[in-house]
């Protein structure tokens, strides 16, 4: 009787197993799924429907952190003609960024912003921007941005990377690929070290502390299409951003500059830059 009772309970394990199975992968195939399509923002501008798990205030105030440690150990410049050029490019880009929120009614989507820009000194060829208005320029990128006109056209560019939210939807491309979906919090309070190293993959605060994930091409045409906007509202004339792209591409081959291995500067993306300036210069005019 045992035995008989025995091989139905193995025979019914057996049946039942591949078909829990199976709806366990449909349960949470539809929750990846419905995850997806309820945590979604709206890229401004193209009005792209983004990935976006990650609450930016989150993003915000870790950036401030990681910013403030990078300035302790790295060579920053002040009182000097190039620093005092960041500075001034700067805040006309984030008075242009602010008007152009506002005129969107999406001021909202700037809260916890605490705009910084600082020039550091190093050859490489780089600048970067972070969620929460932390912006970056090295030395070594002036000879190729040369004046007012080309460094707006690289921090607009940096900047507009931040407001179209490209970092979040990184960030949260990476916590579905690796985390299977878990929020941000919850991988920092459980694995901490794994946060760490995912935001440094994500944002790579310069070389010496991580190595940044590249930007899509599609996240690289939004940024240029918005940076255009940006430093056209600062006052600062569009064309200007044809040239520096130009001499972008001539740092090409052996030894790519850090800049260009996340920003690729090629003649299609020059194309599509020039395709856009009637409309950056609408906005210039203004």
């Amino acid at each position: 009787m045992n035995d008989a009772f025995a091989k139905k309970r193995e025979i019914a394990k057996q049946k039942f197993r591949p078909a829990s199975l199976g709806k366990f992968r449909h349960i949470l195939l539809a929750g990846l799924i419905l995850l997806v399509a309820t945590a979604c923002s709206t890229v401004p501008i193209t009005q792209r429907q983004q990935l976006s798990l990650v609450p930016e205030s989150t993003l915000t105030n870790a950036s401030q952190e990681q910013y403030q440690e990078f300035l302790k150990t790295n060579e920053v410049v002040r009182n000097t003609p190039e620093s005092a050029m960041v500075q001034r490019v700067g805040q006309r880009i984030q008075r242009a960024v602010e008007q152009f929120m506002a005129d969107r009614n999406q001021a909202d989507q700037l809260a916890g912003y605490q705009w910084e820009f600082n020039l550091v000194a190093s050859k490489e060829v780089n600048a970067w921007a972070m969620p929460g208005g932390k912006v970056t320029v090295y030395s070594g990128i002036l000879p190729i941005t040369r004046d007012e006109a080309g460094l707006a056209a690289v921090m607009g560019h940096e900047v507009a990377h931040v407001i179209a939210r490209h970092g979040n939807e990184r960030m949260s491309q990476q916590l579905v690929t690796q985390m299977g979906g878990q929020a941000l919090s919850a991988v920092v309070a459980s694995q901490p070290e794994t946060a760490q190293a995912l935001y440094m993959k994500v944002f790579g605060v310069g070389t010496q502390v991580g190595v940044m994930l590249p930007y899509s091409r599609l996240q690289e045409k939004e940024a240029d299409h918005l940076g255009l906007i940006f430093m056209a509202m600062a006052g600062y004339d569009p064309h200007a951003a044809v040239d520096v792209w130009q001499r972008m591409a001539q740092q090409g081959g052996a030894g790519v500059p850090e800049f260009l291995s996340t920003h690729p500067a090629d003649q299609t993306r020059i194309r599509q830059i020039q395709e856009n300036l009637p409309e950056a210069m609408g906005y210039y005019r203004r």
